[in-house]
């Protein structure tokens, strides 16, 4: 079996080293750090070791919103889970909207959390080149479902593992509206534990990258009171 290997930032150790022996359990290899600041040394070292990133939002110096930004940044593939504390509410829409695939709440259960990182891991591990591999295209865009890509006339348009299952699901159902929990358990999974609202972030995280007016959305229009609609 393939090495899959967590990068899980902590400044706490007893969780830290709690997270890190369940992980190992569940068959993950673990880097362990204390920092953002020594999770960007560990991380631009070998940043194509790393499947997931594992994230505490309240850190020392450079919070761990700023390194899930400056990870996501670098790598759209990568699987970014942000830890936050239940009353951070706002931390969590903030995580998602610099590019978190998941946030799990303290004090969690590691049953739950092992279960949130193979979860993502299934989600941006998909293997390409399949032979089943199809081209959608709708408009300008051509969806291309044996690499994982997506352009709009002729252009790449650098998408995360969570878009583009976005993207797929809306090429796959052309002006038909989605309610919110479809797309919910369609990208997220039926086991997912979260709240609605990533949808509703990732879908304006979406639009940012292939509307001409993120405000005013010709492709993925919002359904009021039930989800969204792809227009091509």
């Amino acid at each position: 079996m393939d090495a899959r290997k967590v990068l899980v930032v902590e400044d706490e150790y007893a969780i830290r080293d709690l997270v890190a022996l369940n992980l190992k359990l569940a068959g993950y290899e673990v880097e362990g750090v204390e920092s953002a600041e020594r999770a960007l040394e560990v991380y631009n070292a070998a940043p194509d070791e790393f499947d997931i990133a594992l994230l505490d939002i309240m850190l020392p110096q450079m919070s761990g919103l700023e390194l899930c930004e400056h990870i996501r940044r670098e790598n759209p593939h990568i699987g970014i889970i942000m830890l936050t504390a239940k009353t951070q509410e706002t931390d969590k829409i903030e995580g998602f909207a610099v590019g978190a695939d998941d946030y799990v709440t303290k004090p969690f259960s590691t049953k739950e959390l092992v279960a949130r990182v193979d979860a993502v891991y299934r989600r941006t591990t998909t293997k390409v080149g399949t032979a089943d591999g199809k081209t959608l295209t709708s408009g300008d865009f051509v969806l291309d479902t044996n690499s994982r890509t997506l352009t709009r006339g002729g252009e790449p348009v650098d998408l995360t593992q969570v878009e583009y299952q976005l993207m797929e699901l809306f090429f796959e159902n052309p002006g038909v509206a989605l309610d919110r929990d479809r797309i919910l358990k369609s990208v997220w999974g039926r086991n997912y534990f979260g709240d609605v609202k990533i949808v509703d972030v990732n879908i304006c995280r979406l639009r940012i990258k292939i509307e001409e007016e993120s405000n005013s959305p010709k492709h993925i229009i919002t359904v009021w009171g039930y989800g969204y609609r792809w227009n091509a």
